[in-house]
């Protein structure tokens, strides 16, 4: 689909019913990973463990995340039939990630100063309490896995299947994610993961004695989630950025274009290809070539069996005693 009006495009995209069901998981898990972030603070300060503590504050960066989640859906539909929004809404799912990723590394390194502050100064633990509720928040959080997970994959299924390029090389290009709810659904893994290294702590430090393993699991659980922070930072900075150019659609539009018309010795003179949706491009091309006939459209049939590229701009410059450049 190659068109000069995105209207059709952005009309079909606007909020599918697999968003309106992620943007219900989102909302869902919201509440309860709230809840549990109260019960997990209020028992880590109270039977005095770090990494419960820990966790709970961990587990507040993810409320605040997931919500973030859950209003930036809801902004996508609000705003879906915005015209100021040149390209859709999708953007602001993708902003809603990235802020999500930066704040769970301030709160990683939160998590690193209060477990230093407790190897320096460690204090009596109520293990036993302590382990029941690191228990009950790894459940829930598994349970949120759940609920996102099978939206995550609902949604996947629904947008990344495969279609083949008609090139000699054959390449198969998978739809784009929905990085919004992996933003939500990465917290809540990441979530899960720290009430497993809370848990250990705090069956080491009952049974072994080991009292600096408490606060060391937070470090530990700190720099897992660094870690998974900057990953969620990288995908959802290079779609703002429009940092595409080194996607393999970028080549196959220049060979297609270049060989497709060999006999006219035309070649693509500038390319630029940036991210408009999930698994949605836009183009804009230059080409110089020694035929007095070649239009836009011909030049737009080189790589028509691209579906991901819903917008192209193409200029064509015709070499010295052809008919004056054009633009479509």
């Amino acid at each position: 689909m190659h068109t000069h009006d995105l209207s059709r495009w952005k009309h079909h995209h606007r909020f599918d019913t697999e968003s309106h069901g992620a943007e219900r998981s989102t909302r869902l898990v919201m509440w309860i990973t709230a809840a549990t972030m109260v019960l997990e603070i209020g028992a880590g300060w109270w039977f005095n463990s770090m990494a419960l503590l820990a966790d709970g504050w961990h587990m507040s960066s993810h409320a605040f995340a997931i919500g973030l989640s859950a209003f930036a859906y809801a902004a996508v539909r609000r705003y879906a039939a915005d015209p100021r929004f040149a390209f859709g809404t999708w953007k602001i799912e993708v902003l809603a990630g990235f802020a999500s990723a930066l704040f769970l590394l301030g709160i990683a390194a939160l998590m690193v100063v209060g477990s230093l502050e407790r190897l320096w100064s460690p204090e009596p633990i109520h293990y036993r309490e302590a382990v029941v509720v690191a228990i009950i928040g790894l459940l829930v959080n598994l349970v949120c896995a759940r609920l996102l997970g099978g939206a995550h994959h609902g949604h996947d299924h629904g947008h990344d299947h495969a279609h083949a390029h008609g090139h000699s090389h054959g390449h198969a290009h998978a739809h784009g994610e929905d990085l919004n709810l992996r933003s939500a659904y990465l917290h809540v893994i990441a979530d899960a993961a720290t009430s497993v290294l809370a848990i250990a702590a705090l069956v080491g430090g009952w049974l072994m004695g080991w009292r600096w393993l408490d606060p060391l699991m937070g470090i530990v659980g700190a720099v897992l989630v660094a870690v998974w922070a900057k990953g969620l930072l990288l995908q959802t900075g290079r779609v703002l950025l429009d940092r595409e150019m080194d996607h393999p659609v970028v080549d196959e539009i220049r060979e297609g274009v270049e060989q497709g018309l060999a006999d006219s010795h035309t070649r693509v003179a500038d390319l630029h290809v940036w991210r408009v949706g999930r698994n949605a491009y836009s183009c804009a091309l230059t080409v110089v070539t020694h035929s007095p006939t070649l239009d836009a459209d011909a030049v737009r049939a080189t790589f028509s069996m691209h579906e991901e590229i819903v917008h192209s701009t193409v200029e064509i410059q015709r070499c010295a005693g052809d008919e004056r450049p054009r633009a479509a």
